[in-house]
């Protein structure tokens, strides 16, 4: 295989294709030369697809504006003075003992700060000083006038991950509760944490020069521990298994349910363990439930764009559910990317007056965006020169890789998700006790070069979808077309997709809307099992075409809290916009049993 400084000496005419469609992509009429291609390639290597210009811009359009701010550095400067006058009154706490503190609120808030020996000098002042250079960097970073936006969320940013890196418990030297447990286990901890260390960089070494299978660290194995609901694949293509469940009810609703789950997961985050599966818990309800399986694609699929997911994927699936149901209208579900292909295919269909094709009963969104000026702080990395280094990077392999993305959504929970995790296993020697959603979550799939680019510019970038200007097949669609009625769903703690940002469907259709506020994050919120006694929701009548369409948090002070899965209240909605019974629906011919084979790539 070439490398990327081979390439760039290749003849035109053999990168000519790969030139040509990130021309295409990226709107520009001249061909990149391929040299730049190569460095930025080897640069995304070493940054993992951070792009360092995008981060020198940012800080240079802060630092600038901050010097020019004679008014911000008075005021910084007034609040270090304020913050250096406690320290006295630290110092004079040097008796030992337990001491009453000022942030005890951010303590409690921050919970790698929670136990009573950090009430304790020297540590208390230790975590004193940390939060202090937290408040610091926050008002340092943000308010500065005649910076942008996003590059004020990006200093801001880079700012609390280095204050998260070197955090007081992260160090040996300064966490009493690493201290304690090591002269009570007599070092044990650190060895098991050298051991778990150890582990850890072998898997890595590992995954770099790819001997470990896709499902080697996976605890809870597909086909075994999840992913288990009785089912079999009914068709197959290059890009989709489809996957039918077979009932448990002598009678089942009319209208089945086809579930499109985000192409960068795999689809059994809604088919766990049988107690977490909202597969079972359908199927359960009475309803004939079928799901898609996507293929987890590689260098030779670099050309498959949106275009082909919404064709080969969904509209292939829909069809197939409608010939096996005897063309009774289907209820839709998407979930995260998922359901924002879902809108752009329904989209598709209204715009071009082909609903009659393809019925539709209902479409449900799950933790899905359809307009992304706010996408929350998955928005940092999305600038153009963040797409042009992800379009390097991708140039040679043909697709982004699992891990490569997990890297972006691991920093974007760095404190809990790698620091706090690299304390616990290095330094206090605990085993991580993964549970089926952690195990599915290790469980990455890659996307096709020109996909990922795709939905990044056209999405992320310029809100296409929002503002009218999305083209499917060539041809623009409209959100105002759907008609279907939408039960739409957002979880509080989202950093992926944030809740009033998925609310913002109310704006771009003319559907009548049932949304849900459901408690937890992206994935648990979503994975909301009835026997989860922790579970609960918000709800408030569900809004009309035409009618006032209230603010989100207008919305939250009118809505009714429900202790509870919001499972249960979704399956009554999909009765309510179903008709009858019918008798139980066999299985179509099968292929492969659930869950099929595209699962374990």
């Amino acid at each position: 295989m070439q490398t990327p400084a081979q390439n760039s000496q290749a003849p035109a005419e053999h990168i000519s294709p790969v030139i040509r469609m990130i021309c295409y992509l990226s709107g520009c009429s001249d061909s990149p030369h391929p040299l730049d291609l190569a460095l930025h390639y080897r640069l995304s290597q070493m940054t993992g697809g951070l792009s360092p210009a995008s981060l020198l811009l940012a800080l240079a359009d802060w630092n600038l504006h901050l010097s020019f701010s004679p008014g911000k550095q008075i005021e910084l400067i007034r609040l270090l003075e304020n913050q250096i006058n406690e320290w006295p009154a630290l110092l004079s706490q040097m008796g030992g003992g337990q001491v009453q503190i000022s942030d005890e609120k951010e303590r409690i808030k921050d919970g790698r700060f929670k136990g009573d020996s950090w009430k304790t000098w020297p540590y208390s002042a230790i975590s004193h000083h940390f939060f202090q250079a937290q408040t610091f960097w926050d008002a340092a970073t943000t308010g500065v006038r005649g910076v942008s936006k996003h590059h004020e969320n990006v200093v801001n940013f880079a700012a609390r991950q280095w204050l998260d890196m070197l955090a007081p418990p992260n160090f040996f030297a300064t966490n009493p509760e690493v201290q304690k447990l090591t002269t009570e286990q007599r070092g044990a901890n650190l060895w098991r944490g050298f051991q778990n260390w150890n582990h850890d960089l072998q898997q890595s070494i590992k995954q770099q020069l790819n001997q470990s299978s896709a499902t080697e660290d996976v605890t809870h194995k597909p086909g075994k521990d999840v992913a288990i609901t009785e089912g079999q694949v009914v068709f197959r293509n290059h890009l989709i298994e489809l996957i039918q469940y077979a009932p448990v009810t002598e009678t089942v609703h009319r209208e089945p349910i086809l579930i499109v789950p985000s192409w960068i997961m795999k689809y059994y985050i809604l088919d766990l363990s049988p107690h977490n599966s909202m597969v079972k818990f359908l199927v359960s309800q009475g309803f004939t439930v079928f799901i898609i399986s996507w293929r987890n694609p590689d260098s030779e699929d670099r050309n498959l764009g949106m275009d082909d997911y919404v064709e080969s994927g969904l509209y292939t699936a829909m069809k197939e559910v409608s010939h096996l149901c005897n063309g009774n209208p289907v209820h839709t579900a998407g979930y995260c990317l998922g359901g924002t292909l879902l809108s752009i295919g329904m989209a598709g269909l209204a715009s071009d007056h082909d609903s009659d094709k393809m019925p539709v009963a209902s479409m449900t969104l799950l933790a899905a965006q359809t307009d992304f000026t706010e996408p929350g702080e998955l928005g940092l990395f999305i600038d153009e020169s963040q797409l042009a280094m992800l379009d390097a990077l991708m140039w040679k392999q043909g697709y982004l890789d699992g891990k490569q993305m997990a890297g972006s959504f691991q920093l974007l929970n760095s404190k809990d998700l790698i620091w706090s995790r690299n304390m616990r296993r290095y330094l206090l020697g605990n085993e991580e006790k993964s549970n089926d959603l952690m195990s599915w979550n290790s469980d990455v799939t890659r996307m096709p070069y020109r996909m990922h680019s795709e939905y990044l510019r056209h999405l992320f970038l310029h809100n296409d979808l929002a503002q009218g200007r999305y083209q499917l097949n060539g041809r623009t669609v409209s959100l105002k077309a759907i008609k279907a009625p939408m039960f739409v769903v957002g979880t509080e703690k989202d950093h992926v997709s944030p809740w009033r940002s998925v609310f913002k469907i109310h704006s771009l259709s003319d559907a009548t809307v049932s949304f849900i506020l459901a408690s937890g994050g992206h994935n648990a919120g979503i994975v909301a099992a009835p026997e989860n006694p922790k579970c609960s929701f918000y709800s408030a009548k569900q809004m009309t075409p035409g009618a006032p369409v209230p603010s989100p948090d207008e919305w939250l002070a009118n809505a009714v809290h429900t202790n509870g899965s919001w499972w249960l209240h979704w399956s009554n909605w999909l009765r309510q916009n179903g008709t009858e019974q019918v008798p139980a629906r066999q299985l179509g011919q099968e292929i492969v049993p659930a869950p099929g084979t595209y699962i374990f790539q």
